[in-house]
């Protein structure tokens, strides 16, 4: 296929357009800033913050390899600037160090903001290439200014941006990565090879998903020229040597694009050259795991890795994917729907989509993008194909390949697609409703694409601040289908301190699963309580340590909690006389 129309980035946006694009940006990132005096920090930060230290003070990166760390330098940058420092604890578990990290010094509240202000920069790169991705696939400035808007608007983008995490820069990088093999796919330019081969660097030197994100993306977006191909070609001889041919005419673009994302990803690693096998180590599980233990590969490549240095980022490199295919080979203890698996289940993306996104962006972003395709189809233009495509790609590899099924965070791409698509169709009803000769139902049909802009976009005023534990409406009772980083990270133990203060609690007792240090929280007494340990008096447990606890935790359902602190702690007083359980709420 080949685009029916002129690039459209090739001309620039009107500058009202330009100017109202940044002022969207700005206020999605003063959106995310807003929650950070709310929220304590979530189960995965430490440890993020602990790696990037550890590479900006030492030199060394060996806490969690399984994620890069172009995003966890940022998210460091910040507080070892202000004179946060590494503190020695052994790897390979960071969070130790990270918390060690945060809680020193009396600084708690300037490192987390400092290492939550590194993540802002890749929310502010997400809108972008959200905008970029929409002005060739919708053709118009204005319906991707609109897709802008409706992706800032989706709380689950705003609340995992607030964080130190890896999960906005993932989504941000390979969505960017992306589009630059789009525009490569149709320029076949060596310089748009460098482009993607650098973008493609970034985005796999931030998280690994990237790799088979981009990976499949690529074949995917590349299917209906090779259709194409096959179509033309009389005869299967024709059609091999015809892709030879392709293959052999791009060979050196991709092998730019290879050896610029390869130095990009050598150099965030950092570090110097290496023999991958000496006389002290014969064995070498990078070679070992790239070309197996036998045969003539293997051979080869010993023999070669004894003998030529190669950067010292390979090893962490395969180190790494080797952890995160061992993690997913293993699986992740995951909740979903009341039952609880190390396993995952094939469908726990598309509830979580269900639960999660905005309904008005459920409603028109999946048939949205199925208009766009069909337009894509009429016009032969592979922008208009790409977002279904890539949603759809991205969205079964997750769910049919995926074993660690632990939050709407791990595809997160997936949204600036649905908002694209959202906004294709939005504005092609306001047009059509607008062309409508009844005044009255004119007026009508507009109201409702007006209305349901609005309900998208109020969601920003009804979830704030809790744009990370945000259910939309049709979930009345969030605890009943997703927790872990959906629901209870460990975010509201700052608003449980305050609540406890306020309510004078001398002490409690706390069912808690998470990474904070409760020996150094401004707590009551506080003692931890166990599964099957029941007892009187004040209790809070999160909604996390209450599913993973399931029926050790099950004598608090005779109660009703005096209230919910935040959105993921439930806050008992339980009496001393078991005949005095109240049915209904209960008061100190």
């Amino acid at each position: 296929m080949t685009d029916a129309r002129p690039p459209l980035d090739s001309r620039p946006a009107a500058a009202p357009l330009r100017l109202a694009l940044v002022l969207v940006v700005l206020v999605a990132l003063l959106l995310a800033a807003s929650t950070w005096r709310v929220y304590g920090h979530t189960w995965d930060e430490p440890e993020h913050l602990a790696a990037g230290m550890e590479l900006l003070d030492k030199g060394k990166y060996e806490y969690d390899i399984q994620h890069p760390p172009l995003a966890r330098v940022l998210i460091a940058l910040g507080p070892y600037l202000a004179g946060a420092r590494s503190v020695g604890a052994p790897p390979p578990d960071g969070t130790p160090e990270g918390v060690a990290i945060l809680y020193g010094g009396g600084h708690y509240d300037l490192y987390l903001t400092l290492a939550r202000c590194g993540t802002l920069p890749f929310l502010a790169l997400l809108l972008v290439a959200t905008w970029l991705w929409a002005r060739r696939a919708c053709g118009s400035d204005r319906e991707a200014l609109l897709a802008v808007v409706l992706l800032a608007s989706v709380p689950p983008v705003l609340g995992h941006a607030a964080l130190a995490t890896l999960d906005v820069p993932a989504a941000a990088t390979t969505l960017l990565a992306l589009y630059w093999f789009k525009c490569w796919l149709r320029s076949k330019r060596r310089r748009d090879a460098a482009v993607l081969g650098l973008t493609s660097g970034i985005a796999v030197a931030t998280k690994l998903s990237a790799i088979p994100f981009i990976g499949l993306g690529a074949l995917a977006l590349s299917l209906p020229r090779l259709v194409r191909a096959v179509r033309r070609a009389p005869t299967p001889a024709e059609v091999v040597r015809h892709t030879a041919a392709m293959a052999a005419r791009h060979v050196v673009a991709v092998s730019i694009a290879a050896a610029v994302a390869a130095a990009c990803i050598a150099l965030v690693y950092g570090g110097g050259f290496v023999y991958l096998t000496d006389s002290a180590h014969r064995f070498s599980p990078t070679l070992s795991f790239l070309f197996g233990d036998d045969g003539l590969g293997h051979r080869i490549a010993y023999g070669i890795g004894a003998h030529v240095p190669v950067p010292a980022a390979l090893r962490t490199f395969v180190g790494g994917i080797r952890a995160v295919l061992w993690h997913n080979s293993t699986g992740h203890l995951s909740y979903l729907l009341g039952n609880l698996s190390t396993r995952g289940w094939w469908y726990f993306y598309l509830v979580a989509l269900a639960a999660k996104t905005p309904i008005a962006l459920l409603l028109t972003g999946p048939v949205g993008m199925g208009v766009l395709a069909r337009e894509g189809v009429r016009t032969a233009d592979p922008w208009r194909l790409a977002p279904a495509t890539l949603f759809l790609v991205i969205l079964g590899f997750a769910s049919l390949y995926s074993h660690i099924n632990i939050g709407i965070r791990h595809v997160l791409i997936l949204y600036p697609f649905l908002a694209i698509g959202a906004s294709h169709l939005i504005a092609l009803a306001w047009r059509r409703a607008r062309d409508l000769r009844n005044r009255d139902l004119a007026g009508a049909a507009c109201a409702v694409v007006v209305g349901l802009v609005g309900w998208q976009v109020s969601t920003l005023v009804t979830a704030h601040p809790d744009y990370l534990p945000y259910f939309n409406e049709a979930v009345p009772h969030p605890e009943a289908v997703l927790v872990d980083s959906d629901l209870a990270w460990g975010q509201d133990l700052r608003r449980l301190e305050t609540r406890l203060a306020e309510l004078k609690v001398p002490s409690f007792a706390f069912a808690y699963l998470g990474t904070a240090d409760l020996t150094r929280e401004t707590f009551p007494k506080l003692t931890r309580l166990a599964p099957g340990r029941a007892v009187a008096g004040w209790v809070a447990i999160t909604a996390l340590a209450r599913v993973h606890g399931a029926a050790g935790y099950a004598w608090l359902d005779a109660y009703s909690p005096v209230e919910r602190v935040g959105k993921s702690i439930d806050l008992y007083y339980i009496p001393e006389d078991p005949s005095s359980q109240a049915a209904g709420p209960l008061t100190p």
